[in-house]
C-alpha cells in the first residue's frame, strides 16, 4: 500500500507550484487514512504532527493547487490500476450517485434544507454527484465528484462571493453534472461497457441523449410510470408493459445480480424489446416481495446485447454505496469542517486518492488473499473443517496498515495540543458571551 500512496502522490506532484501544499496534500492524505475517529483541521493537523491547524486549512482554503488536474490525476491512476489487476473481460462501469452531508448552518456553499439520502428525508446540507469505476470482479473507486449548487445561491452576488463560488458558474441539475464528470472521464481516455445510475439520471433525457451520441451502452433505473414506445406503435408505462407481455412465468429468469455481502443476490429478470432495436426494458422482481424494479437500457449497434450481460451491469450499480459508505466511516468524506465551494472540492479530492489507494492494494491482493471454502451445493451439506478467509476488504487492508505504521506523538505534542484546544475554546466562549451582550434585553415587569 505503500508503495501506492507514493506513486499516486507523484503522479499529483506536478498539480502543485509549490513544495510546501504538495507535502501537507501528502500528509492529508495519510490523515484520513489513519484510524482517527473523526477528521478536521484540528484532528488532522494533531495527527500530522503540526502545532496548529493553519497549515491544513491553508491547503483547503488558499493555496494555490490545481483542484480539477489532481481529480485527473486520481481518475487515471484507479481506472490504470484497477484495469491492470482486471481480466480482459470483466465488465467496466461507469456508476452515477449522489451523497450528501449534513450540515448544521446555512453559511456552507450548497447548503440548503433537500433531500438527503444520508438522512432518510428532508434536511439541512449538501449534496454532491459522483462517477464511481468499477472493474466486475475485482474493484471499485470514485474518479469524479461535483457539488451540487442550488440556482438561488448562484444568483445572490453576495453568497456567491462569500461562499467562493467561480464566477463562470451557472446552475446545473444533477444529470448535467453528470454529464461534466463523463466528459471529463472520456478526455482522460475512461473506457466504459456501460454508464448506469439511479432514477435521477434515467429521468434525465438529457443525459440519455449525451450517452447515445457517445455510443455508450447504459442501464438506468426508471420509474414504473416511465413511458416506453413498444412495437406497433403503442405506448406503455413499465407496469403496463409487465402486465401486458410478462403474464407467463417461462418468461421470467432466475439470476444473481452480483456477490452481497452475506452471498450471491439473486431476483427474477425478464426484458422486453422496444420499438427501437438499440433499447429495451429490463425488469427486476424480488423473489419474495414480488416488487418490481425497472431500467432502461441502450445498446449500441455493435455491441453485444444479451440479458445475462444486462442483468451483470444492472447488478454493478450497487459497489457505489459501498464506496460511499467506506469513504465516510473510514476515511470522512463527509466530515469536511470548511465553507467554500474548492475547499469542499479538494477535501473531497483528498479522500477519494486515499480510497482509491486502499481500493487499488485491495484489487491487487484479492485473488491472493480469497481462501474461502468451497461453497456449497447441497441444502444439508456439511460445514468444511475451515472456512478460509474472503479476500482482504479496504477496511481490513487500512487498519493493517495504519498497524504496521504507527504514529505516536510524544506526552508533550498531547499536552500542547490539550491546552490549544482549551484555549480556543475559550476564546470562542468569549467572543460568543460579548456577541449576546449585543442583543441582551431588560425585562420590563
Amino acid at each position: 500500500m505503500q508503495r501506492n500512496l507514493d506513486d499516486l502522490m507523484t503522479a499529483l506532484g506536478p498539480m502543485f507550484t509549490r513544495i510546501e501544499p504538495r507535502l501537507q496534500a501528502a500528509k492529508y492524505v495519510r490523515a484520513v487514512m489513519s484510524e482517527l475517529p473523526r477528521r478536521n483541521g484540528w484532528t488532522i493537523a494533531e495527527w500530522i504532527g503540526d502545532r496548529r491547524p493553519d497549515a491544513t486549512q491553508r491547503l483547503l482554503n488558499r493555496a494555490r493547487w490545481d483542484t480539477a488536474g489532481a481529480m485527473s490525476a486520481i481518475r487515471r491512476f484507479a481506472v490504470n490500476r484497477l484495469d491492470a489487476a482486471a481480466r480482459p473481460d470483466n465488465l467496466s462501469v461507469g456508476v452515477l450517485d449522489e451523497s450528501g452531508q449534513e450540515k448544521k448552518g446555512v453559511a456552507t456553499a450548497g447548503v440548503k434544507r433537500q433531500h438527503m439520502g444520508c438522512a432518510g428525508g428532508i434536511d439541512n446540507g449538501i449534496n454532491a454527484v459522483y462517477l464511481a469505476y468499477v472493474r466486475a470482479g475485482t474493484g471499485h473507486a470514485l474518479i469524479g465528484a461535483r457539488q451540487w449548487i442550488p440556482a438561488e445561491q448562484i444568483s445572490d452576488p453576495v453568497t456567491a462571493i462569500t461562499t467562493g463560488l467561480p464566477l463562470d458558474l451557472t446552475f446545473a441539475t444533477k444529470g448535467e453534472l453528470a454529464i461534466g464528470l463523463l466528459r471529463e472521464a472520456y478526455a482522460d481516455d475512461v473506457r466504459l461497457d456501460f454508464v448506469t445510475g439511479d432514477e435521477v439520471y434515467g429521468a434525465c433525457t438529457t443525459l440519455r441523449a449525451f450517452l447515445e451520441e457517445h455510443a455508450q451502452a447504459y442501464v438506468l433505473r426508471i420509474r414504473a410510470t416511465f413511458t416506453l414506445m413498444l412495437g406497433g406503435g403503442s405506448c406503455l408505462t413499465c407496469e403496463q408493459a409487465v402486465a401486458k407481455y410478462l403474464k407467463q412465468k417461462r418468461k421470467w429468469t432466475i439470476r444473481s445480480a452480483g456477490d452481497g455481502s452475506k452471498g450471491e443476490r439473486t431476483y427474477a429478470w425478464a426484458w422486453i424489446a422496444t420499438a427501437s432495436p438499440a433499447h429495451f426494458l429490463l425488469i427486476r422482481k424480488h423473489r419474495t416481495t414480488g416488487e418490481l424494479a425497472f431500467c432502461y437500457c441502450f445498446v449500441p449497434d455493435g455491441q453485444p446485447v444479451t440479458l445475462p450481460r444486462l442483468i451483470a451491469a444492472a447488478g454493478l450499480r450497487w459497489p457505489v454505496e459501498e464506496s460511499f459508505q467506506a469513504g465516510k466511516s473510514l476515511f470522512g468524506l463527509d466530515e469536511s469542517q470548511v465553507r467554500l465551494y474548492e475547499a469542499l472540492l479538494r477535501h473531497l479530492v483528498l479522500v477519494m486518492a486515499a480510497r482509491a489507494i486502499c481500493a487499488i492494494t485491495a484489487a491487487v491482493a484479492r485473488h491472493r488473499t480469497d481462501t474461502q471454502a468451497m461453497t456449497p451445493s447441497r441444502s444439508n451439506e456439511q460445514p468444511p473443517e475451515d472456512f478460509g478467509l474472503i479476500p482482504l476488504t479496504v477496511a481490513e487492508l487500512k487498519h493493517v496498515f495504519n498497524a504496521a505504521t504507527p504514529r505516536t506523538s510524544s506526552l508533550e505534542h498531547a499536552a500542547y495540543w490539550s491546552a490549544w484546544r482549551r484555549r480556543h475554546q475559550a476564546r470562542a466562549r468569549w467572543f460568543h458571551r460579548r456577541a449576546r451582550l449585543a442583543t441582551a434585553y431588560i425585562q420590563v415587569s
